[in-house]
Order: C-alpha cells, then structure tokens, then sequence
C-alpha cells in the first residue's frame, strides 16, 4: 500500500459455489480521486463493493482500504469508510435530521460536535427547507442527497456509492455529481458504481466490468481514443433494414442504434464507400455519414463484442481439441 493509494484491490475473486460473480480483479484508486466501476446489471459491481467494505469475504485476492485489509480488518475498514447504497439506508419513519443523528450516533461522533455536523451536512445537501419532514414524503432526489449525508456524517476518507442515481431524473443527477466533485476536492477519494455511461465523464479512471471481469481500466478520454476500429455516425430513412445489412459487410466491426441514428464501427476508415455502395444498392437513403468521436457507450459496445468474440474463439478451439 503506497501512501498515494486509498483503494489497492489485487487479484480479487469472490465465489458462490460453481458460479464466479468476481474473476481476479485489479485495480488502485489515488487519493482524492473519483473511481467510477461501470457495466450492467450482473457484471459484478455490487459484489466487487461489498467485498471492499467488508460485507462480503473474498474467495480469494486481496483488497485494502485506507491501508487496511478488507478481510482481516473488516471494522478498521468501515471507519474510515462512508457507504451509499442502492436502495438508499434511511428510516423513513425519521425526520432528515432524525436520519443524520441516528447516524451520527451510530459512528459515536461526540456529542459536542454531533450538532454542528448535522447542521453542516443539512446546509451542504440543501435540506434546510426539508430538515424536519418525514424521510418518507420526500421526492427521490432528495432522499438521495440525505442518504449522502448519512454516508459521510462520520467524515470518512473513503466514500463507496453503489449505483447512487438509479432512478433519479438527469438534473438531480447532475447536481448530485456536483457535491461529489465538491467532496472530493477536499480530499475524499470516491468509488462509484453505475450503469450510466454518461456519469463516467464525472471519475477520473473508470473501469468496465462486464461477466464478472474487469475488461478495460483507463481514464475517459484515453478509453475513447483507443477504441479499436473508426466509428462513423450514418443518419438514413430505415435504419432498421441497414443495421441488418451491416452485419454482413466485410470490415464492419460492430453496428448499433444511436437514437434515430446507426453508429457503426468499422476497420478502417476506408470500408465507408463500401457502406455507402451497400445502402445505395437496398434503396436506403443516406442523409449523412461521417467520422465522429466515440462515446464511453461505444467504447463499452466495442469492448463487449470483442470479448463476446474472444470467449466464442476460445469455446470452439476447446472443443476441437476434445
């Protein structure tokens, strides 16, 4: 464990019978820093996170917190450590200020400073109109914020959200990020879990996970420009029809909607004119077709089908071999 480092996670596996929910995976997170763990439901994030707080024993690997062992440290590890999970932890039989000084006794801050921390966290979650209604009849952008509230009453070092804007609308997603970004330049390093490709522009490093493993570890920008192949944006009147064709055009890696719009990966930059030929020849009408620059969305697609491809070869190279 470096002094640099608040996460270092090496080889970590977790086992449920026959059934691999986390394969070997590695990853470290510097101090300050927002690390966002992206993939779809089932890829393994809730368990990788639950594994690091100590809610769940690794099958094996290794993981450390603040300097301390996930497994053998389990309650040094939730000290230093604020967790928000998915279905938010709130009493909804409790005031907002009700919630917070449950939690606050809960981590036995003083009861000298219990008071003014409360105050403090209702000011930076903009409760102060909300700080005394029941946890029940508030909206869910602001049961979010509370439970951010709770996670940190404590001031951990280490904040852990597990998928912490599902179900939340676009703005009050925003506007969370925001305190995240607040948080951590004051020095709290953060771990998020999502399914939302767009919060991943939030972190720093992101790691995409998918069929329990970690399949790709980079910063945003750094994920987008090496993408294997070159993208091109096609707007045409029955995309339907052309992504069909797509997949039986030599060159063409990968093909998918893009709202009313096709985004297709191809090559080389040089199979487009046999795009545009294979449209022209079906009576499809193109609009436009250009080069664009890849979203984290395509980034996940490409990274998926080549590893749908890779695990496909392997199956049927096993089976020649039997």
């Amino acid at each position: 464990m470096t002094k640099e480092n608040a996460v270092e996670v090496n080889e970590l596996s977790k086992k449920f019978g026959t059934f691999t929910a986390v394969d070997r995976v590695t990853f470290s997170i510097p101090k300050g820093e927002i690390f966002g763990l992206l993939g779809p439901n089932g890829a393994g994030k809730t368990t990788t996170i639950r594994m690091l707080c100590g809610l769940l024993v690794p099958s094996s690997g290794s993981g450390r917190i603040m300097g301390f062992d996930v497994a053998k440290q389990p309650e040094k590890v939730k000290s230093n450590l604020g967790y928000m999970s998915q279905k938010f932890s709130l009493y909804n039989d409790l005031t907002a200020v009700e919630n917070l000084d449950f939690y606050a006794r809960l981590y036995r801050l003083p009861q000298k400073i219990r008071s003014s921390r409360i105050d403090a966290l209702i000011e930076m979650s903009g409760l102060n109109d909300h700080r005394n209604e029941l946890t029940a009849n508030l909206s869910g952008a602001w049961r979010q914020r509370l439970a951010l509230a709770c996670a940190i009453v404590h001031e951990p070092p280490m904040l852990f959200l597990d998928e912490p804007t599902a179900g939340v609308d676009p703005v009050s997603r925003r506007e969370f990020w925001n305190l995240i970004y607040d948080l951590a330049g004051q020095g709290v390093s953060v771990l998020a879990t999502t399914h939302y490709m767009d919060e991943a522009e939030y972190c720093n490093e992101i790691g995409l996970m998918y069929q329990s493993r970690l399949i790709a570890l980079d910063d945003p920008d750094s994920l987008k420009e090496n993408m294997p192949g070159k993208l091109v944006e096609i707007d045409c009147d029955r995309p339907g029809e052309a992504i069909n064709l797509f997949h039986t055009i030599p060159g063409v890696i990968d093909a998918a909607f893009y709202g009313t719009l096709l985004h297709v990966i191809l090559e080389s930059e040089s199979f487009i004119d046999r795009i545009k030929e294979v449209l022209l020849e079906n009576g499809i009408t193109v609009s436009r077709i250009e080069r664009v620059l890849p979203s984290l969305e395509d980034v996940f697609i490409s990274m998926v089908d080549a590893e749908n491809r890779a695990r496909l070869r392997s199956e049927l190279q096993q089976g020649e071999e039997e």
